[in-house]
Order: structure tokens, then sequence, then C-alpha cells
């Protein structure tokens, strides 16, 4: 998997960086082309000479200095990398990477690369615990790095705990499964289709400080999000109000209201091969909302409530080559509804579910789901886990757009 792959190496000033001798030895042996970048501190434990011999390449450490006056080497090496591994990965570097800081050729070359970026960090453990070192890593985390668990034990410090640098062997590994992840999706049923997901419950404000929403957690939304992302597909997720954040390495539209989220998905209607509808979408907003707090005052309020545009519909009469794919959470008669849905909305395959089943409702981890089409119930899925659901629907609907049964 790493033959032909160029890899930034980056070593920051650990005592874990004599180990990236080992591990830059076992990536040339496995064929990755590697190009070492060492921060001054790392220059204290171990020497370019030695990553030099084993890479076979010019080592890198000072931003400054550029020997080939046709190019400047830390934008090279950024355009260049297949990936960026860090590792070691001190608090400092880090913190560097999490606020963008940019001092030396490492940091420097990190801001300008915009290959994928795995990070394994190496500290005391009391320092990989600390508030300041786990918020850093949350936001890398956020914006999709990967990171490396560093392995428990006696460190060099004296304290035994989390925060030894993970062996070379392992770390290779995950290099490996991630190019193996990264080849499987290229080459993925829904590879080349363009896929648009909708997650979450929308808001329809009353006032500043309160609002009319429903019970959707966007599980099943981010679960089907994901799924599609690992079949190939480029996938755009609009998200309203979740309980959680939405997958990594997916594109993630922000929005609030039932008019908000028609006007992002109908942006991305026209260039959009699959769309698959499984926000909760608020039927009613406040004819007005207030610009301010509504106060306290008599026994009762009358709040008049409007129809919002039916997103789903409105897609449906505008479809020409799109696949279409609707939710309906009923409540009984699930069969009879899904079916008029389907046909009202001219969608090509709705999945019912009874949110009144234990095990099929919001906010839960599994689902209970039937699947239709225009001829009626195409399948029954019993109560399985929402990323299982997810993987049946867009296998489903691959099988549908390409005519062939996988």
């Amino acid at each position: 998997m790493l033959k032909g792959k160029t890899i930034i190496l980056g070593i920051t000033g650990g005592i874990a960086a004599y180990k990236a001798a080992s591990l830059c030895s076992k990536l040339v042996q496995k064929g990755a082309e590697v190009h070492v970048i060492m921060t001054a501190s790392a220059k204290e434990f171990i020497t370019e000479l030695t990553l030099q011999s084993l890479s076979k390449q010019r080592v890198y450490s000072d931003t400054f200095q550029e020997r080939d006056p046709s190019s400047i080497s830390h934008i090279d090496l950024a355009d260049s990398a297949d990936l960026v591994l860090v590792a070691p990965a001190t608090a400092n570097i880090i913190a560097k990477m999490a606020h963008g800081l940019a001092d030396d050729m490492l940091s420097t070359t990190l801001l300008a690369t915009t290959a994928p970026v795995m990070v394994a960090p190496a500290m005391n453990v009391h320092m990989y615990q600390h508030p300041a070192v786990i918020h850093n890593m949350n936001i890398l985390a956020d914006r999709g790095v990967h990171f490396i668990e560093p392995g428990e034990g006696l460190l060099a410090c004296g304290y035994v705990g989390k925060g030894r640098l993970e062996e070379p062997e392992a770390i290779v590994g995950c290099i490996e499964t991630f190019f193996r992840q990264q080849e499987s999706v290229k080459s993925g049923p829904l590879s080349g289709k363009k896929v648009v997901v909708t997650a979450g419950g929308t808001i329809e404000r009353i006032d500043p400080v309160r609002y009319i929403s429903n019970d959707s957690s966007g599980k099943m939304g981010f679960a089907i999000a994901s799924a599609a992302r690992a079949m190939g597909a480029d996938v755009t997720l609009v998200a309203a109000r979740t309980d959680g954040k939405p997958p990594q390495d997916i594109k993630v539209v922000q929005v609030q209201s039932a008019e908000d989220m028609l006007e992002a998905v109908y942006s991305l209607w026209e260039d959009c091969d699959i769309l698959i509808k499984a926000a909760a979408v608020s039927d009613y907003r406040p004819k007005q909302s207030m610009p301010s707090k509504i106060k306290k005052g008599g026994d009762s309020i009358t709040l008049e409530l409007i129809k919002t545009t039916d997103i789903l519909e409105t897609l449906g009469k505008h479809k020409r080559n799109q696949f279409l794919i609707g939710f309906a959470a009923e409540t009984g008669n699930l069969e009879s509804y899904a079916k008029d849905k389907l046909a009202r909305k001219n969608c090509d395959l709705i999945v019912a579910n009874d949110v009144s089943v234990a095990g099929a409702g919001f906010g839960v981890d599994t689902n209970i789901v039937s699947i239709f089409d225009r001829d009626g119930l195409v399948v029954s899925l019993p109560q399985l886990s929402k990323d299982e659901v997810a993987q049946h629907l867009l296998t489903l609907a691959a099988e549908r757009i390409s005519g062939v049964s996988l």
C-alpha cells in the first residue's frame, strides 16, 4: 500500500525522536518516498545525517535554507505529499498546529499542505492529560487530523502511564490501513457520484431565546453520510440542530430553519446524483418571529403558525435525473402513509419507520425501517444499528442507479 507514496515525516523534540529512525527505515522498506523535516529541538536528540542515510533524501530543518532557487522547499514538500506524518508529536507542535502558528520548517509546511495529516503524540502522561493539550487535539480532530494514540508504560521521565510513542511497526500499520481505506473509497460503488444528505431537526424561531423543533438527533443522517463516503461518493451533509458532531472528512453546510435548509439543498440539487432527506423538517413556523424576548404576561398566549415550504415535494417537482430518497417517521399506518408520501413527492425510495416502537425512534443508535418504491415494499429490515441501515440503503440506491446488483 505504501509503494510510490510520498510521505513527509515531521520529527519534533522529544526523547522518542530516536524511534523516528526506525519508523523512517520501515516506511522506506515498504516502498514509500520519505522526506524528513526536523525541528531544532529534534536535532538535539537525533542527527540529520542519520535520517538522511535512512531516507536517501535531503533532510529539511531550516525554512530559509533554500538550495534550489527555482522552488520554495516547504511549498514543494506540501504539494508533493500523499500524507504528512508527525512522529513524535510534542505538546508544542500540537499547539502550533491547533492555532495556526508557522515559525519553523515543519509548522510552515503543515499550514501549506492539503494532504491528509497524521499525528502520533509522545509526551509525559500529565502533559498528555492536560486540558490545554486535550483541547488542542480536539481542535485538530475536528479539522480531520488523524491521531495515532500513544501507548502506555514506563516513560523516559520515570512516570508510568499513557504518553509513549506508539511503536514504529504499529504506526506503519496505521498508515497502510489509511491508504487501503482510501483505495477502497476510490473504487466504491458510488465512486464519482455526488450525494447530498440532510440531517437533524430544523429550528423555527419564536424569539431570540425560544424556538419550535423536534426530537431528531441527526444520527441517521450522519450514518448515511458516512456510508456514502465509504462507498466512494462525494458527500455534502446539510445539518440542522443535532445532538453530536458531524462525521469527519465530509463537507458540512450548517443550517437552522426549514427555509435555510431549502435554500442550501436547492443550491446543491442541480449537480447532485442522489439526495437523501433524512432531516426532520418543521412543518410549521411562527408567522412572526419576535426580535426580542417575549415577556410573560397573562395566563395564555396565542402563537400563530404558518406552513413551511415542503422541501421533499419541491425537489420532487423539479427532479430530472436525480435519485431522490425521503424518510417517513410515523406512529402508525406505516405502509399507507409511506406509499402516499412517495407518490405525492415523486421520490424514488421512501424509508419509513414507526418512531413509537422501541429501538426505532429519535436519539437512539438503532432503527427498524421498511423501504418502499413505486411498486410497494422493497425490504423490511429488523432492528439494526443506524450504520447498518445506512449501508443497506446506500447499497440499494447504488444498485438502482447503476442497474447492477451488488
